[in-house]
């Protein structure tokens, strides 16, 4: 079982090809491979596969490393989008591949990076059914022994955006104040709260400069995966999110014309571009780390777990 792994801005996934794999991709084979000391070790699980639409190059399956799906990964697309370039899928500068957020269509920009259209945002969804037209809501948490959570904080002001995937973003008073959180606290209850049926990732963000372009700083709790050196659509989360909530003294609401803000997060920056619809474009790179084939030996455990 041949697998290459890559990583952007510290964020790795295992990259495999659907028709070359000696097993279907289950939970508990991803979360094994994703597994440290005991198989590959990574952030999650790209499989391609020869795309359903001919108009794409191929489709995009990403799995977490507890073995459950996610509909859309900015820094994963990013390395599959490269790694579709370099293995030959394609020659075109432009293309469009499936994922199960829907169509993404990325432009290469230099020989680890490139600029996806990563479609629309939108501050509501199904993810986050009770919630408002603006998305903007008061969830009040506690720790799992009952007292409140995030030392002292009882209730957070938070913004939902859809970007594929749910997002939860929360502003904070400075860097300062953000580098504080100890996210292992702060995370799990707002990642599991009742008012996401299929939990939520969260981004804690703070303003560095206004601009333009805006710079701010975030800090990740992905679903799945807890506190993570980086994360593109959390990225876009919070950058949505900084926008709308009304950045450089304007009123709140979606930017009057496109706005791009710099995300500076553990692992590095990415760029985030908004438009006044909420189209979505992310630029950032991604690299190879090294291409591997796992034993005949753990292949064999693998194909006779569930």
């Amino acid at each position: 079982m041949r697998f290459e792994k890559w990583q952007a801005l510290g964020n790795d996934y295992l990259i495999v090809e659907r028709d070359d794999l000696p097993f279907e991709l289950t939970p508990e084979r991803v979360h094994r491979l994703c597994q440290a000391h005991f198989g590959v070790f990574a952030d999650g699980v790209l499989e391609l596969s020869p795309p359903s639409d001919p108009d794409d190059v191929a489709d995009l399956r990403i799995f977490n490393p507890d073995g459950s799906e996610a509909e859309l990964s900015g820094n994963g697309a990013r390395e599959a989008i490269l790694y579709l370039r370099r293995r030959g899928w394609t020659e075109l500068d432009s293309f469009s591949i499936h994922t199960v957020a829907g169509r993404i269509s990325p432009q290469i920009t230099g020989p680890f990076s490139c600029r996806v259209e990563m479609g629309h945002a939108s501050l509501t969804s199904k993810d986050f059914p009770a919630g408002p037209p603006d998305g903007v809501a008061e969830l009040r948490v506690e720790s799992p022994e009952g007292g409140p959570a995030a030392r002292g904080a009882a209730s957070w002001s938070v913004q939902h955006v859809s970007i594929g995937n749910p997002q939860c973003a929360i502003a904070v008073t400075d860097p300062e104040a953000l580098d504080r959180l100890d996210l292992q606290v702060v995370g799990p209850p707002l990642q599991g709260h009742p008012e996401f049926p299929n939990r939520t990732n969260v981004s804690w963000y703070a303003e560095i400069e206004s601009g333009p372009p805006a710079r701010i700083r975030a800090r990740i709790f992905e679903r799945g995966v807890g506190e993570t050196l980086s994360s593109g659509t959390g990225a876009t989360g919070a950058a949505v999110a900084y926008l709308v909530a009304g950045a450089d003294d304007r009123a709140p609401g979606p930017p009057a014309e496109p706005a791009r803000v710099i995300v500076v997060l553990d692992g590095g920056e990415l760029e985030v571009e908004v438009d006044p619809d909420l189209r979505i474009h992310l630029s950032g790179w991604a690299l190879p780390v090294f291409a591997g084939q796992l034993s005949d030996q753990l292949v064999d455990e693998l194909r006779q777990s569930a």
